[in-house]
């Protein structure tokens, strides 16, 4: 499988402490779309996973086999990953480290989707 090394695709953006790019969301200015007030870049999980695999060119069966190659777990399936952009599911702790890595996206950004998605609810 080959794919590209994670700091070759993402965007030029701001970065954070840990030196990985802090990505745009739903709240951001100029998008068309606001999130409730005091949650200016609020986004639920389920929409940044989506996005951000979008944005990555991934599918949700590259996504999948991703996590698999990278935590050696094969107990994600494309199906998982499904749910996770539905909010059928929200991925626990384990996989969120994982999705942080796949996707190059800093693991405090997927925990604050992750409470503000249950907020929603």
């Amino acid at each position: 499988m080959m794919t590209m090394p994670f700091h070759e695709t993402a965007p030029a953006q701001a970065l954070s402490a840990d030196s990985r790019p802090v990505l745009p969301t739903a709240g951001s200015p100029g998008d068309g779309r606001s999130a409730p007030s005091g949650q200016a870049d609020a986004e639920p999980i389920w929409e940044l996973v989506r996005r951000v695999r979008k944005l990555r060119g991934l599918t949700q069966y590259q996504l999948a086999d991703r996590l698999v190659d990278l935590s050696g777990n094969s107990s994600v399936s494309r199906d998982e990953v499904a749910r996770w952009e539905r909010g059928k599911r929200v991925p626990g702790p384990y996989w969120r480290q994982w999705l942080s890595l796949a996707l190059d996206v800093p693991s405090d950004q997927l925990t604050a989707a992750v409470r503000y998605g249950r907020t929603m609810r």
